[in-house]
């Protein structure tokens, strides 16, 4: 039982939690601005006030194509928010990183294998390299 307790309280289960929730009230939020806001604008050019009563009938059974548009651009509005300012900032700031790691190594001349910068020895072929970092003197 221990292990399940310390299991429920780790921190990446708590930030999951946190973050489905915050999903949650997000999604409600874009779908809430869609109806108010968008599908009424929409509306003007197609003449319709909006698009969640909009259905056909078939045999008596009520198909609501209405509320899939407003879903649908409610989706299109939210997937277009996270990418703008979650995923494509976070990804730059990744490349970033990984830049910084690139820049420390460097390849061997004579063997080509992955040498520090600093190196004037390869430790792979131990043959002599000129360092592309200047070594400061302790």
């Amino acid at each position: 039982m221990e292990g399940f307790k310390k299991f429920l309280l780790q921190g990446n289960l708590v930030q999951l939690a946190v973050a489905v929730v915050i999903g949650s009230v997000f999604a409600s939020l874009i779908t809430a601005f869609t109806e108010g806001f968008i599908t009424p604008l929409l509306g003007i050019f197609g003449g319709v006030p909006t698009f969640g009563d909009l259905y056909f009938e078939i045999n008596e059974s009520r198909f609501l194509y209405g509320s899939f548009i407003d879903s649908l651009i409610s989706f299109l509005i939210t997937a277009a928010i996270l990418y703008f300012l979650v995923v494509l900032p976070l990804g730059k700031l990744m490349e970033k990183f990984i830049k910084a790691e690139e820049a420390t190594t460097r390849e061997c001349p004579h063997c080509f294998s992955e040498i520090d910068k600093k190196a004037s020895k390869c430790a792979h072929c131990t043959s002599e390299v000129t360092p592309e970092i200047a070594v400061n003197p302790a």
